[in-house]
């Protein structure tokens, strides 16, 4: 099993670099005494934070050099090993812990799921002492998510107690591997439903091609509430789902249904992901009047909003009016910048895509990528690129703003 999953990738480093931070961490630590229940509790709060910084050979050495440990100590370093899939490792540290809590067992078993390791997962599941419902859940989302839905049933009727995270996990797994009506039997036999089995079930059913019957359930669902549950997450995904399939009379049908203001017998209303991902429905669709009216209509927008609003005259060459846009934008971001710049660049309106660049705040945040249409362009036009080289590097964030991801949502 350890030449299986062995897969560490051995890199060449100096001598400097492998002295350094262990003689800074041994100065660091050098006065934490043994034997006291202050110290490993200084002690383990150390590993936690290594681990949660990615420091994951600090917080191994620190762990060796120290000769009082308790549970908690090991479980810390056992789940840094797992979070970075090093399964093997953690495999061993399990195996030398002289004692094991209920918390040891599932995170080396989360580990092996996580890794596709269900048979070895499942040794050390029926070898726990015992057994809560993590344990359970555990390895019923494991061969769920691995499409043997078979076990991951026999699992869930055996399982002592179940929860919203058990029944969750068995409505995705059958929706994966598209059995449509064990998906919905099972949400509808839920004891009790919340946001989050309403918003899976929904987004399985789009996924598998089934808007319509999404449809229904959410405003039958919708229409009873008797849990009163957040349905605005839900209603979201499939208004999204309506504007990927060019069925925009559907998505604002459903727009409208979602209330304005939450009455006192509700507990949801229309957010700004709501109204964002109605505007990208226009904007993809090309409507980009019936786009501004609603963008006009919001009270509160964030980023996205405005992003995708320049966009979409970006896409229909309205450059006037996307350039307009900026100048009213609270806050504009490295993505609105590079949208204009690149659509007036791709136009031809070189001039005023550099005059943009040059006015640019930032440029250099987050994950770089070269303006190569700039670079070639504007040294066909007479621009001295090279001495702009430099400058000519900018950045899209991995995050624009809540509910950002809309885009890639419609580009699935």
């Amino acid at each position: 099993m350890v030449n299986t999953w062995n897969r560490l990738k051995c890199t060449s480093i100096t001598l400097r670099t492998i002295l350094s931070p262990h003689l800074q961490l041994s100065r660091s630590y050098s006065k934490l005494l043994p034997g006291n229940a202050s110290n490993i509790r200084i002690l383990n709060n150390k590993i936690t934070n290594l681990v949660r910084n990615s420091k994951l050979d600090d917080a191994r050495m620190l762990f060796d050099k120290s000769k009082q440990r308790n549970t908690v100590t090991w479980n810390s370093m056992l789940s840094g090993y797992v979070r970075r899939r090093e399964i093997v490792k953690a495999r061993l540290l399990f195996d030398e812990m002289p004692e094991r809590d209920i918390v040891s067992w599932n995170t080396m078993i989360s580990g092996y799921v996580a890794c596709r390791c269900l048979d070895e997962g499942r040794v050390l599941f029926d070898e726990m002492p015992c057994r809560d419902l993590v344990s359970w859940n555990t390895i019923i989302s494991g061969y769920a998510k691995n499409g043997k839905m078979d076990e991951a049933l026999r699992l869930f009727n055996q399982a002592p107690n179940r929860n919203s995270v058990s029944w969750n996990a068995m409505i995705t797994g059958f929706l994966q591997n598209g059995d449509l009506s064990n998906a919905v039997e099972f949400f509808k036999k839920m004891p009790e439903r919340d946001a989050a089995s309403l918003s899976a079930l929904v987004s399985g059913l789009i996924h598998n091609g089934e808007l319509d019957e999404a449809g229904k359930i959410l405003l039958d669902i919708s229409f009873k509430n008797e849990d009163k549950m957040d349905m605005v997450h839900a209603y979201n995904t499939l208004i999204a789902g309506y504007g990927r399939k060019g069925r925009i009379q559907d998505a604002r049908r459903l727009f409208d249904q979602i209330p304005y203001k939450c009455r006192r017998d509700e507990r949801f209303k229309r957010n700004v992901v709501s109204w964002n991902t109605m505007i990208m429905c226009y904007v993809k669709a090309k409507d980009i009047l019936s786009a501004r009216v609603l963008f006009d209509q919001m009270k509160e927008r964030d980023t996205c909003s405005w992003n995708t609003m320049i966009n979409g005259y970006i896409d229909t060459s309205n450059m006037e009016e996307a350039c307009n846009l900026l100048t009213k934008m609270p806050n504009p971001d490295v993505y609105t910048w590079n949208s204009l710049i690149s659509g007036l660049a791709q136009m031809g309106k070189l001039e005023s895509a550099r005059e943009l660049f040059d006015k640019m705040p930032e440029r250099n945040q987050g994950t770089a990528w070269r303006t190569r249409f700039l670079d070639d362009l504007m040294e066909n036009d007479g621009y001295r690129v090279k001495s702009h080289r430099e400058e000519m590097i900018v950045s899209i964030p991995a995050v624009i703003s809540k509910g950002s991801d809309l885009k890639s949502a419609f580009l699935k």
